[in-house]
């Protein structure tokens, strides 16, 4: 299905752009998200008529989304990361900030957020949410910290996450680090109505070492490391990570836990079948 014309942002809408410069390989290498997580999300939601995934990059959300929904709606506020998204028949991509949805007041069944919130301006984001949300709708988003491979490969990472890369991570990479759960959430938590927490969710990839090694430079502070200095700071670890890892052909087990949080708008009108 091919994407209609997009349009851009307002000029006087700005936002913090750190993947647009390498978007083809935002969509190369980040990570999929599992199935389990979107049949949890599609069973709590009121219908499946319509979903909204905000600032959805290369599409990684909205694709599993649309097996499981008549419709979704995939914004990002980078025209380059929407020209890069994996096309699907019912997803219909477009260029908006996570504060303006093109979309009407109470139509919307689910709003995901994967692995963005913490760009977000959240006070706005929360008001258009709940802007676009159908009475009982679900709003949910999660994120993912450093991967866990082997100990001698994680020891070599941690190093250049923290000692290398650790001054160029923007101040909002702090809330992924803590899991966003102490941000404000103006939703009904699922574990309140449900009475326990959302099940666990994980992330695995079998990698090679260039894979990983892609992976590493789409973040952000890899790129702002680049930026500012000239230089790829992969450079700085690449023999003790080939030390770590052995063959590079050889794929590794490469592994995120979730962290989830889930919400619904709760309304006294009730919804139609």
């Amino acid at each position: 299905m091919p994407r209609p014309p997009q349009p851009q942002p307002p000029a006087s809408s700005e936002f913090p752009d750190h993947f647009s410069g390498h978007a083809s390989d935002y969509a190369r290498y980040r990570p999929d998200y599992p199935p389990a997580l979107f049949d949890y999300l599609a069973e709590l939601s009121p219908r499946r008529r319509l979903a909204w995934d905000c600032a959805t990059g290369s599409g990684q959300a909205a694709v599993p989304l649309a097996s499981r929904f008549e419709r979704v709606i995939a914004t990002d506020a980078s025209a380059r990361q929407v020209d890069e998204a994996a096309p699907h028949p019912r997803v219909l991509y477009a260029v908006a900030t996570a504060e303006s949805a093109p979309l009407p007041d109470g139509s919307v069944d689910l709003v995901t957020v994967a692995q963005a919130l913490h760009w977000f301006d959240r006070d706005r984001f929360w008001v258009e949410a709940r802007r676009v949300l159908v009475p009982q709708g679900v709003v949910a988003f999660w994120n993912y910290d450093l991967f866990h491979s082997t100990a001698e490969i994680d020891h070599v990472v941690r190093e250049f996450y923290f000692d290398v890369v650790g001054p160029y991570w923007p101040a909002e990479r702090a809330l992924v680090e803590r899991g966003y759960r102490e941000l404000e959430f103006p939703f009904e938590d699922i574990e309140i109505e449900i009475g326990v927490d959302p099940p666990p969710f994980s992330m695995e990839k079998h990698w090679t070492l260039p894979e990983l090694s892609g992976y590493i430079r789409t973040w952000s502070a890899t790129r702002r490391y680049l930026a500012a200095r000239g230089q790829d700071p992969l450079s700085r670890i690449e023999k003790p990570l080939a030390e770590a890892w052995g063959d590079p052909a050889s794929p590794r087990t490469i592994h995120w836990e979730l962290d989830l949080r889930v919400g619904r708008h709760r309304s006294a009108t009730t919804i139609g079948p």
